[in-house]
């Protein structure tokens, strides 16, 4: 293999792109009307890591009781380049899902990115999220910390090891070895309580579980439970079973997503 040799510009090859793949521009492809149902909330949606943060939040505020938590949930397919129609970039303009619609509120809000709708919802309903300042605190630094970690383990770990076109030594090596670190962390700050920020369960555990907790059970990357020995992390992985065993963390991995077109 000849290595690489970087040009003075970079320039974007679009006949090596994928459908629905990104490109250098932001903004709409193709114009597109989604479908809106009459439940407060409309989701549009899919079931990666950072869209089952959204079901899951969903269906632990309906554990909880709270009747108006109701939402119509929308399957935006990413490979079909779903998220770079008219429609979802008015919701999104980063084209990434998951987008929220709360049509309760007079005009609507519209809120994208994971961590900003969970933190969204827990305002929202005053559940899963401590009201002193201590507990608040931990609870966002734990959450920010997982949407500034993850793309490590996404676009980089997950990439190179599962997703590349070829295997390469060297971004294996670099991501595996923060990914490791990552479980490590999560690893020893569980040894000393039960949940991500504290003794109560939060919107800290359901964002760090669906990317971490999913990586700990083999269910991201087929092949990385045993590549990063991953049952090593002991206090991760109780958690990680534990928190798999709650019914409104089921009921949001099982969601049904209804389709945005005939």
């Amino acid at each position: 293999m000849s290595a690489y040799e970087v040009p003075k510009v970079w320039k974007w090859e679009e006949e090596n792109s994928k459908k629905g793949g990104n490109r250098p521009t932001a903004g709409s492809r193709f114009e597109q009307t989604l479908p809106v149902g009459e439940a407060p909330f409309q989701l549009y949606s899919l079931g990666t890591p950072n869209g089952i943060k959204v079901t899951i939040m969903f269906e632990e505020l309906k554990e909880l009781g709270i009747v108006d938590a109701d939402y119509d949930l929308y399957k935006i397919d990413i490979g079909e380049g779903d998220q770079f129609g008219s429609g979802f970039v008015e919701i999104n303009p980063n084209s990434k899902i998951p987008a929220l619609v709360d049509q309760s509120q007079s005009p609507r809000v519209e809120i994208f990115e994971s961590g900003s709708i969970l933190l969204y919802l827990a305002e929202k309903f005053n559940q899963l999220i401590p009201s002193d300042i201590h507990g608040r605190t931990e609870t966002l630094n734990w959450l920010f910390w997982q949407i500034g970690a993850g793309p490590y383990i996404g676009g980089g770990f997950g990439h190179f090891f599962a997703y590349a076109p070829e295997k390469m030594k060297y971004p294996i090596d670099r991501f595996s070895m923060e990914t490791k670190r990552q479980l490590d962390l999560l690893d020893q700050t569980l040894a000393k309580r039960p949940y991500i920020a504290g003794d109560t369960y939060t919107i800290a555990d359901i964002a760090i579980w669906s990317w971490y907790g999913r990586l700990a059970l083999g269910k991201l990357y087929e092949g990385s439970y045993e590549f990063l020995n991953v049952e090593e992390y002991a206090h991760l992985m109780e958690w990680s079973k534990r928190i798999a065993e709650r019914p409104g963390v089921q009921r949001g991995l099982d969601a049904e997503y209804q389709p945005i077109r005939e």
